[in-house]
C-alpha cells in the first residue's frame, strides 16, 4: 500500500551515504599508476609507430605499416606471363592458385619453381569454374595469383622516422597522379636517391598495385608509401613540422636548379602530366619551380619529373 512504510526493506530517506563494504575500491583509487611511459612505449604516438615500424624492418617483415584507415582491396594477377613477371619481380603475394589437370608448359613450371622457393606462399589447386568465378571470368590461363592489400604508412611516420635518424626529411608527394607505373618509377627514384617515402592521396590517385611493384624494381620493399585522406591537410601538417613545401609546375617563378630548399627538409610536389597541381595544393606550397627544358618539351611524367629533382637534391645534400 502506497505510504505504508512498515515493509520490509522499504528506503524511508532520500539521504545517499556510503555504501557498506567498497571491495578495496576506494584504495586502490589512490595508488599511483607509476611514471607515464616513454612516448615510443605508448601505443598511437608517432614514435611508438616509428619504433614499430623500425623492428619490422629489422626483422625482415615488409614496411611500411599503420595507416589510419585501414588497408586497400586484395588484387588478382591473371594470366602465365603476368603470373610468372610478378612472381620473379618480387611482387609479395599470399596465394598461388594453379588450375587441375592444367598443361604444364615452361611457364607454368617457372611460376610454380618461384612460388615453392619462396617458402611462405600457399599454393593451391581449383578447378576452372572457380577459377573464373575469382576472376570475373578473365583470360587466367589456368593461374592466379593473389596478392594481399597493401599496409600504408601515415604521412607523419615519414617525416617522424627521418628525423628520429638524425636527418633531414625528402619526401616525394604526388597529386592527382593514377598510373601505378608512374607511382612505381617514383618509388625507384626516391629510394636509388636516398628519399624518406613518398605520398599519395587516398582517392583519385594510383595506389600500391602489382603493377607498381613491378616498376619500382623491389625498391617498395624498403620505401614507404603514406596515404593521406587530404594531401593539403598533409602538407600543411609537414610545414607545422619544419618542412619546406616544393610544388613543380611548368610556370614555377623559381628554377629547381636554384632552389636553396633543397638542401633542408623538403616535401617535393608532383602532380598529374596533363592537370598539373591542383589549385589547393599548388597554394599550400610554399615555392612553385619548374625544371627547365631547353628541348622544348611541354611536360615531363611523374617519373621523370621525380628523378630529377631528386638527383638535385641529393647533389647539394651531398
Amino acid at each position: 500500500m502506497a505510504g505504508n512504510s512498515q515493509r520490509r526493506n522499504r528506503r524511508t530517506s532520500n539521504k545517499k551515504g556510503a555504501q557498506v563494504g567498497s571491495g578495496g575500491q576506494r584504495r586502490r583509487g589512490l595508488e599511483g599508476k607509476g611514471p607515464t611511459p616513454p612516448a615510443s612505449a605508448r601505443k598511437g604516438h608517432v614514435k611508438n609507430r616509428v619504433a614499430n615500424a623500425k623492428a619490422r624492418q629489422q626483422s625482415g617483415q615488409r614496411r611500411p605499416v599503420a595507416r589510419r584507415g585501414g588497408k586497400g582491396a586484395s588484387e588478382m594477377v591473371v594470366g602465365r606471363n603476368s603470373v610468372f613477371e610478378a612472381l620473379r619481380d618480387g611482387v609479395p603475394a599470399s596465394t598461388l592458385y594453379v588450375q587441375q589437370f592444367i598443361e604444364n608448359d615452361e611457364r607454368v613450371r617457372e611460376a610454380i619453381h618461384l612460388a615453392t622457393a619462396r617458402g611462405n606462399l600457399h599454393i593451391m589447386e581449383a578447378p576452372r569454374p572457380e577459377l573464373d568465378r575469382m576472376t570475373g571470368g578473365l583470360n587466367h590461363q589456368g593461374l592466379v595469383l593473389q596478392v594481399p592489400p597493401y599496409e600504408y604508412a601515415h604521412p607523419e611516420d615519414l617525416a617522424a622516422a627521418a628525423f628520429d635518424d638524425g636527418e633531414d626529411p625528402l619526401i616525394v608527394a604526388l597529386d592527382g597522379v593514377t598510373d601505378p607505373r608512374n607511382l612505381g618509377a617514383v618509388v625507384r627514384s626516391v629510394s636509388a636517391f636516398g628519399g624518406h617515402g613518398v605520398v599519395v592521396p587516398e582517392r583519385r590517385a594510383a595506389g600500391m598495385t602489382a603493377g607498381a611493384w613491378k616498376t619500382s624494381a623491389g625498391t617498395a620493399a624498403r620505401t614507404p608509401v603514406a596515404q593521406a585522406t587530404n594531401l593539403t591537410r598533409a602538407l600543411e601538417s609537414y610545414q607545422k613540422a619544419g618542412l619546406t613545401v616544393v610544388g613543380l609546375a611548368a610556370d614555377g617563378e623559381h628554377d629547381i636548379s636554384q632552389l636553396d630548399a633543397l638542401e633542408g627538409p623538403v616535401v617535393i610536389v608532383i602532380g598529374s602530366e596533363g592537370k598539373g597541381l591542383s589549385r589547393l595544393v599548388g597554394e599550400t606550397c610554399d615555392f612553385l619551380v619548374r625544371i627547365p627544358m631547353p628541348g622544348g618539351a611541354e611536360s615531363l611524367n611523374a617519373g621523370v619529373a621525380a628523378g630529377v629533382v631528386l638527383y638535385e637534391a641529393a647533389k647539394r645534400r651531398a
